[in-house]
């Protein structure tokens, strides 16, 4: 939409060129490492928790349909507007025919609302699953979602993002940005859950693990 792209280049453009951002991260970040978000967040070795979500078109897919046929990569993602979200969708983009050859499909999960799962499909040119996580309810039942804080909520709202726009909701909760590798049993058999949102899951790495399921 070209709404989120403005969007996403206006706090692309902020992030960048403002020092005083990244202080803030650092912060934030710090702030949650400290209450230990995300540790727990589903581990390897464990089964992966039953989740029913709303497709681009608006049926609800259980995540066990996927991973009946293969396993699955599952990345949590904060949407198109975050720049840091569409670097890696665009790293995955490009990664796509690796994921497909080791035998794997990718499925993305972000809270976006009003037709925003579209736009991200098709940064993946339509290769990938996009399921919505209606309030981030999955993201909280798996431990890998927050409170944004007013000073965050702040600093984005200075910059053009309203979350409840973009999410539907006034919460203030945002994910922690989250990739899985879930095998044909439904078991996790990686996962890259780290509290600070500039960090993501390589997919070099990520398909390295769905290659050796086959070994």
């Amino acid at each position: 939409m070209e709404q989120t792209l403005l969007l996403f280049e206006k706090l692309k453009h902020c992030s960048e060129d403002r020092p005083e951002w990244n202080v803030i991260y650092d912060d934030f970040v710090g702030r949650l490492t400290m209450l230990e978000m995300g540790k727990s967040a589903p581990a390897p070795g464990t089964p992966f928790p039953p989740i029913s979500l709303p497709d681009a078109q608006g049926e609800y897919r259980n995540i066990s349909d996927f991973y009946r046929d293969g396993p699955v990569v599952i990345s949590f993602n904060r949407g198109g507007w975050c720049p840091y979200c569409r670097e890696e969708l665009k790293q995955w983009s490009e990664a796509m025919p690796a994921l497909k050859a080791a035998g794997g499909q990718l499925i993305v999960i972000a809270g976006e609302v009003s037709g925003r799962g579209d736009a991200l499909q098709a940064m993946l040119n339509h290769q990938a699953e996009v399921l919505c996580d209606v309030d981030h309810g999955a993201a909280l039942s798996l431990g890998i979602a927050f409170h944004a804080g007013a000073q965050l909520i702040k600093l984005y709202r200075d910059c053009g993002l309203d979350m409840a726009d973009i999410y539907g909701t006034e919460s203030g909760i945002l994910p922690i940005p989250a990739t899985f590798v879930v095998d044909s049993m439904g078991i996790v058999r990686y996962a890259f859950v780290d509290p600070d949102f500039r960090e993501r899951a390589k997919p070099e790495a990520v398909i390295e693990v769905l290659a050796s399921l086959s070994e």
